[in-house]
């Protein structure tokens, strides 16, 4: 059963996930960076048949994407272990389980958002996010309602 949140739980939370999520974007730019030098190599073989490659840079840009791959994986685990839910890495589009009048919810956050303002049921997705008011407030829990 995945952990559910109070509002305050999930905010609590936000300094260190926006934190990792910053590190995780650097990496999956470095990724990304590596994954276009690699690229831009087939395509040289392919059209030159390999004559001019340097297979050292190759070879660099091969495990700069392999580390990078990894430290994304790493940080997003991270982050999940929290109990949140990382949607959409490159929008920084993160969820937090609730329940709300007994049915299962997602507080909803993206990075740049200064606090958690908005939720959605588990089908809506982004489109369907509402602004969190009173009575969400007072009518939504997490595994240790305060």
């Amino acid at each position: 059963m995945p952990k559910r949140f109070t509002l305050p739980e999930a905010q609590s939370l936000i300094p260190s996930v926006d934190s990792l999520l910053r590190n995780a974007l650097e990496a999956k730019s470095c990724h990304d960076e590596a994954e276009s030098i690699l690229e831009a190599f087939t395509q040289r073989i392919l059209l030159m048949g390999g004559v001019l490659i340097d297979r050292n840079q190759v070879k660099k840009a091969r495990s700069l994407r392999e580390r990078a791959a990894k430290d994304v994986q790493k940080i997003v685990d991270r982050v999940q272990e929290y109990g949140c839910v990382v949607k959409d890495l490159d929008a920084g589009l993160i969820d937090f389980p609730t329940l709300f009048r007994g049915r299962e919810v997602y507080l909803c956050w993206k990075l740049g958002e200064p606090s958690i303002d908005w939720w959605h049921g588990t089908d809506e997705g982004f489109a369907g996010r509402k602004a969190i008011d009173q009575e969400f407030r007072d009518h939504h829990r997490g595994d240790f309602t305060q």
